[in-house]
């Protein structure tokens, strides 16, 4: 668990300079964000839009984890999805191409760089193709009119930028070394979005319904809890690091550990499993457009099947619950840890290094993956049974957001606290 205090912590942040211009950038950074996400695109009733983001339980997803830009109609309409995408489709390429993957894992800085660039560069192409199926589905809707191709085109144009500078503002706040800037604008999006939520509760109040409120509220602590304990919970595995003699001295001997976090993939799974849902529908959006009624059909079709309520939740939980085995099986190798750990002298007491080691690994990750699994794809459905169990159509507890708040403060701490350890050993 976290042990700070904040209170202390913020009037150090502000006490020394260099911390205090960083803060600063990030709050004028966050300020710009916020205008840009309420700039709209013209010609749309906004009203409009609302009712059908929460009419569609999909598009209430995506609204929620691009930072409550969909709903806004804004000049950045789809916020950082695209370069999310991006980045996933990049790491996938990893297992095709091996060149990719030594850049990512084994270049340090310099290969991250690289890999990152022609993330960039993929957003462009696919914020183009997303902007577009997105639109025509609005004008499909009768939400939307096109007088001409070329407001179409300007639409797209001006959506992309939108990106792309959404995109460089996260790097401005990355390089303020405070906390992750893409992620940090994300959490800002849906803390804004946080009055709206309260205002619709107290709208919707009756005092008829109070027991309802009281389970939400109970279920809200208990779900922030369980997502801040699982979040921190971790696996410790013992280590020993062989002695050894050099000269006079004796070096080595000591007992650690390795910890394997119980949520080793965060939010990642749960992106994954949006992209996925969502490529299909950006799909059959573009080719309806075309006018052939058979893509048409199938894309009112497939509408139709992932409004099913009890259908989007178990395909939503099975695809979160397969991708964290398979974005462990990633960013995890056992094989390779059980190398390194044999080359520094380190071993697992009673399992003898090199293959054996691998596999005690491999086995402690999958067993660990089963309970994370379950825990994240709960956490994706969780709206779901929060409506079921309060009976409340308008709120549902956005598990997903709460995840990527928890993620994102309890990083943001962790480099804050880093930051100011660091200036008092200077």
């Amino acid at each position: 668990m976290i042990k700070i205090n904040l209170f202390k912590n913020l009037i150090n942040l502000f006490k020394l300079k260099d911390l205090r211009r960083r803060i600063l950038l990030i709050i004028l950074y966050l300020f710009i964000f916020r205008i840009v996400s309420n700039v709209p695109l013209p010609g749309v009733d906004l009203e409009r839009i609302k009712n059908l983001i929460q009419a569609n339980q999909f598009l209430g997803l995506f609204n929620i984890f691009i930072g409550n830009t969909l709903e806004r109609f804004s000049i950045a309409l789809l916020g950082l999805g695209p370069y999310i995408t991006a980045v996933i489709i990049m790491q996938l390429l990893t297992l095709v191409y091996p060149k990719l993957k030594e850049m990512y894992y084994e270049e340090g800085e310099v290969g991250r760089a690289k890999f990152n660039q022609y993330a960039r560069i993929l957003t462009v192409p696919l914020t183009m193709i997303q902007s577009f199926g997105f639109l025509k589905f609005l004008e499909s809707q009768n939400l939307i009119t096109f007088l001409s191709s070329f407001d179409l085109i300007r639409d797209i144009i001006i959506i992309t930028a939108g990106t792309i500078f959404l995109m460089w503002l996260g790097e401005l706040i990355t390089e303020q070394k405070l906390t992750n800037g893409i992620s940090f604008l994300i959490f800002s999006g849906i803390v804004a979005g946080t009055p709206g939520f309260i205002q619709q509760a107290i709208v919707n109040f009756s005092i008829s319904e109070i027991n309802k409120y009281i389970i939400l509220i109970l279920l809200s602590i208990f779900i922030v809890s369980a997502i801040v304990y699982v979040n921190e919970a971790e696996r410790r595995i013992p280590l020993n690091f062989s002695k050894r003699v050099r000269g006079t001295k004796l070096y080595g001997g000591v007992l650690t550990y390795l910890p394997l976090k119980i949520n080793q993939a965060g939010v990642i799974p749960i992106i994954f499993a949006i992209s996925v849902l969502l490529f299909p529908q950006t799909l059959f959006q573009i080719l309806s457009a075309t006018g052939i009624n058979f893509f048409g059909n199938l894309f009112q079709s497939l509408n139709s099947f992932l409004q099913n309520q009890f259908i989007f939740s178990l395909l939503y939980f099975i695809l979160v619950f397969g991708f964290t085995y398979f974005y462990t099986s990633i960013t995890f190798e056992p094989s390779e840890l059980a190398l390194n750990f044999q080359r520094s002298g380190a071993f697992v007491p009673g399992v003898r290094p090199g293959k054996e080691t691998a596999e005690y690994f491999k086995n402690i990750v999958n067993k660990i993956n089963l309970s994370g699994g379950i825990f994240l794809g709960i956490i994706a459905i969780l709206p779901y049974i929060t409506q079921s169990l309060t009976g409340l159509s308008f709120v549902g507890i956005g598990g997903t957001s709460v995840l990527i708040l928890v993620s994102v403060a309890i990083e943001t701490i962790k480099k804050i606290e880093a930051e100011l350890g660091s200036r008092e050993y200077t």
